[in-house]
């Protein structure tokens, strides 16, 4: 667990580091819908997203408790009695609402929502069924309403029913719903004697949250919680929006089960990576049991987690998998200071301490520089020559008792490259344990570079931890290596990724190309597309083809084999065939007319014993010496179009080897895919093959991108297998391709 951390965010930084990322555009004024033609897309869809104002949800002036009740041992009562004593601290009114009760705890009772003394922000609703309530609530113009209710999407079929119903009435009310399914953490006692960046917290399940909210009693701010429940209205993706551009908030953490609608939760993170605010999460479903207990959970739909995973990379989403982690993540990216530099020195009284952890390190991707010569021959002023001083730094013990322990931490800071000094501790032993982490306190106290402490005493009472390392606001404070690691290159991914954020929203196609004229002309709605329409529809978005020709005779199989030039390829054509290799369906590397004559023959008798239904034969250029790559769209359930990019031919399912995006994208990220791959250097060329042209394949994967953008509503799947990506200079050819339209 971490404690107290390195330094505060000022807002001069964090003004400068929106500056850098570029500032937010206005969002739609209108919840749910764009404010004009600029803020949607090519498709018709936002690219800006609509943030709610959630201050008097917050922070409300008058809070109506309906259902309210004094009598002592029903769950209403405790509900009633906390959010008395919660308006008492920030500041609100109280109007319990029932009808045949006159006062609940000495404050007089209205009877229906109509007989309110005045306006209210926020009304409770503890009743079994809010839906007859959204009426009222809405002719009183109350601007927010909480319903705890359970029994809707969680339950099943009948209860996701009844959700969809209120759904449908909050959105034509004009109120702003949290929940069903909800909790009262937002209603929690926060503690208000801690200063510097909080973090604010959002779960869908109440008790994940209690963690992080923990962290208080280590010092460690927190500003909000919003459990969104089953997010009937208001969802996890609203309260990043507001939480991003709230000025205490340094970092989001977020414990999601599963995401009501992907569009808006990539417009919420994009808003938070302009903005410069780190979002750390929790998601739910890596594994098919996982997903099945969120669903059942909240009634929510999961997605395929590897295309969830990607689109929280592509936004800065900062994914770990513990709550042990997103506490220690959140609060690291909350509270550090930008990095100086991404080095990372290991800092030990052990070798084998030093080693183990500069092996850990290494392999988190951290990079740890070899210290230079000249602050090695400094370094060895107070540690033995013998001891190795590179990186990890180990200074053997004697050091740390006496002056030489400070001047060593302060060299070691002092190195222009290094940027995050790493220190564990794995088990107390006075006093040399006491004066190191005094040393290393005093030294975060006169550096601007981020230090840590691994604390690995199994104990945590020692006062060196408790009192020194936890009283520190210079000082990130870990229980474990893995979570320090974890945090450490979380810190400095965000930070390098908000330096050269750019918003792939604004650059996103506003109207249509000329392609899509064409292209969708192409489409048969319901139907797969033969190879021959398919390769129509990769021409029209300018996607090189190979020379080919259609035929339905032997005879002109020869013809065309002449003009489109030896060697050539003979594979059947039809909207029903998806894999011709398997069904004996593709001849290669004929070089004669017989040849010719001979496979367009056995490709139908082949078709015939086959059932396959033909639309013809086609004859194409034989294309060799490149390497066969796939790049697709599939359509995501939460997300919409996503395109995909890996290692292709034959054994694509086998490999296995691909990476997705969420569009819009732009160059940078479509070249992240292919670095992302396992086979990349494939692409370098290897065993005495030529480098390929990488700028080919990047410009096919923004092609392919246009088209999912333009005509997603209307292509479910799109699958070039081989894109034979030729060497650098030649381009890259579509030897294949499947569509399938909605």
């Amino acid at each position: 667990m971490l404690g107290s951390t390195h330094g505060t965010l000022t807002t001069d930084s964090r003004r400068a580091r929106i500056i850098a990322c570029g500032e937010q555009r206005p969002g739609p004024a209108v919840h749910g819908r764009a404010a004009d033609a600029d803020d949607l897309d090519v498709s018709g869809r936002p690219l800006y997203a609509d943030v709610p104002d959630l201050d008097r949800f917050f922070r409300p002036r008058s809070v109506a408790v309906i259902g309210a009740s004094d009598t002592e041992g029903r769950p209403n009562t405790g509900i009633t009695r906390q959010l008395l004593a919660w308006a008492e601290r920030v500041g609100a009114r109280v109007h319990p609402v029932h009808p045949t009760r006159p006062a609940v705890f000495g404050i007089p009772c209205a009877a229906t929502v109509a007989d309110l003394p005045g306006p209210v922000d926020l009304a409770v609703l503890l009743v079994a069924d809010p839906l007859p309530l959204v009426a009222e609530l809405a002719e009183a113009k109350v601007r927010f309403a909480v319903a705890f209710a359970s029994g809707f999407a969680e339950t099943g079929v009948a209860g996701a029913a009844a959700q969809a119903e209120l759904a449908d009435a909050v959105r034509a009310s004009g109120l702003r719903l949290l929940g069903p399914n909800t909790n009262l953490n937002a209603f929690e006692r926060f503690r208000d004697d801690l200063d510097g960046p909080a973090i604010a917290l959002i779960t869908q399940s109440g008790h994940q949250g209690r963690p992080v909210f923990a962290l208080q009693e280590l010092g460690v701010r927190l500003s909000h919680w919003a459990p969104t429940g089953n997010e009937a209205d208001l969802e996890t993706a609203d309260f990043i929006s507001y939480f991003a551009e709230r000025p205490e908030v340094g970092a989001i953490a977020c414990y999601v089960e599963g995401l009501k609608d992907g569009r808006s939760f990539l417009l919420a993170a994009d808003r938070a990576a302009r903005h410069g605010v780190p979002v750390v999460a929790v998601k739910v479903g890596r594994t098919e049991a996982g997903a099945r207990t969120a669903a059942s959970h909240t009634g929510k739909l999961t997605g395929a987690d590897d295309v969830i995973d990607a689109a929280m990379r592509q936004y800065g989403v900062i994914r770990v998998d513990g709550l042990d982690e997103l506490q220690d993540t959140a609060t690291l990216l909350a509270r550090a200071q930008p990095p100086r530099a991404d080095g990372v020195v290991v800092y030990s009284i052990s070798g084998g301490t030093g080693a183990h952890v500069a092996d850990l390190a290494t392999g988190a991707g951290l990079r740890l520089p070899v210290l230079s010569e000249g602050r090695q021959a400094e370094l060895h002023q107070w540690i033995p020559e013998y001891l190795s001083v590179a990186n990890p730094v180990d200074n053997g013990g004697h050091p740390v008792g006496d002056e030489r322990g400070r001047k060593i931490i302060e060299a070691i800071l002092a190195d222009p490259g290094v940027g995050v000094l790493i220190c564990p501790v794995t088990g107390p032993f006075p006093p040399l344990s006491d004066r190191l982490v005094r040393d290393l306190v005093d030294a975060a106290e006169t550096t601007d570079k981020l230090v840590c402490v691994v604390w690995g005493s199994p104990v945590g009472t020692e006062p060196a931890y408790r009192e020194v390392l936890l009283g520190s606001s210079r000082v990130a404070t870990f229980r474990t290596v893995g979570n320090c690691l974890t945090a450490v290159r979380a810190y400095l991914d965000h930070h390098r990724f908000t330096a050269a954020y750019r918003s792939p929203f604004d650059e996103a196609p506003r109207s249509p190309s000329p392609s899509f004229r064409k292209a969708r002309a192409l489409l048969r709605p319901g139907e797969q597309l033969s190879e021959h329409a398919a390769k129509q529809l990769l021409r029209a978005y300018g996607i090189r083809v190979p020379r080919e020709q259609l035929v339905s005779s032997a005879a002109g199989a020869v013809r065309a084999a002449a003009q489109v030039g030896y060697p050539v390829v003979m594979k059947a054509s039809g909207t029903r065939i998806a894999h011709k290799t398997e069904l004996g369906l593709v001849r290669i590397g004929l070089t004669s007319a017989s040849q010719v004559r001979d496979a367009y023959r056995e490709l139908t008798d082949t078709a015939r014993y086959e059932d396959v239904e033909l639309d013809g034969i086609l004859v194409c250029q034989m294309v060799e010496a490149g390497v066969e790559m796939v790049v697709g769209v599939t359509h995501d359930d939460l997300f919409g179009p996503t395109v995909t990019v890996g290692l292709g031919g034959v054994l694509v399912e086998v490999l296995r080897d691909t990476a997705v995006r969420v569009p819009p994208f732009g160059e940078e990220q479509a070249r992240d895919m292919v670095r992302e791959l396992r086979g990349r250097t494939l692409l370098d060329g290897v065993r005495g093959r030529p480098p390929a042209d990488l700028d080919a394949l990047v410009e096919v994967v923004l092609r392919v991108q246009r088209m999912a953008l333009e005509l997603g509503g209307e292509l479910a799947e799109l699958d070039i297998n081989p894109l034979v990506v030729l060497p650098k200079g030649q381009g890259a050819v579509a030897l294949d391709a499947l569509a399938v339209c909605r």
